[in-house]
């Protein structure tokens, strides 16, 4: 539908991104040790898994059911799961939409504010995911519930903004943040709608937006203000 290329929203309170693109740096690092060294069970082991996780809780350890090949509580599984990818596309994806609109989120709150707010967006997904799916044993990986949780903070601090996107994967189109942000979040509340299961944890996406609409309001640095309030366009 609509990939980010980049937006034009210059950085204003810190010099430089350096925890987007830590993350970006880690979510690589960690795909190419599952390319080259994980299996597929070692990876599944840092998977969140819903049924396993409300079968022992989020601070009692391993489910007693669970296969996997390496013992890792199912409580750190929350904060793990989110720096694994299923593949290429699925990193790629991620990364991408981290890059482009991170940023801005990051210089709304300052460096430390913002990894924990990415890290708690991550964690609410997958809460949230499994509360809405306790039966599934499905694993879940990725940082999708992190990014919506920083798309959902863009949205609410700069909906004006100009972004610049390839519609249908070749036209390349200048428009709002509003405008392809909204879009990207009205397709994930159409797909739950559509009671579509497939590969993506739809349900993670919208805990992560929840999260992030609700974090942004109380994580923003003092006279940073929300809906691009005062913003002059040229």
């Amino acid at each position: 539908m609509f990939i980010p290329i980049r937006d034009e929203n210059s950085l204003k309170s810190i010099p430089f991104q350096y925890v987007t693109v830590s993350l970006i740096i880690i979510n690589v690092i960690v795909f190419m040790l599952e390319v080259g060294t994980l299996g597929q069970s070692a990876i599944a082991s840092f998977a969140v898994v819903p049924k396993e996780l409300f079968d022992v809780g989020i601070f009692s350890g391993i489910a007693p059911n669970a296969t996997d090949a390496l013992e890792i509580s199912e409580g750190t599984t929350l904060v793990t799961y989110m720096f694994f990818h299923a593949d290429l596309f699925h990193l790629v994806g991620n990364m991408l939409f981290l890059w482009v609109f991170g940023d801005n989120v990051e210089d709304a709150m300052g460096h430390i504010r913002f990894l924990f707010f990415y890290l708690a967006c991550g964690v609410f997904a997958a809460l949230f995911h499994s509360w809405m799916l306790p039966n599934s044993e499905l694993p879940l990986i990725g940082a999708s519930g992190a990014v919506a949780g920083v798309i959902a903070a863009y949205l609410m601090l700069h909906p004006r903004v100009s972004v610049w996107v390839l519609a249908f994967k070749v036209i390349p189109l200048r428009v709002t943040a509003g405008i392809v942000l909204g879009i990207w979040i009205a397709f994930q509340v159409v797909m739950i709608a559509l009671a579509d299961a497939g590969p993506t944890a739809w349900w993670a996406h919208i805990g992560g937006l929840i999260a992030g609409a609700v974090l942004i309001v109380f994580m923003r640095r003092p006279g940073v203000p929300l809906f691009d309030k005062g913003l002059q366009l040229a």
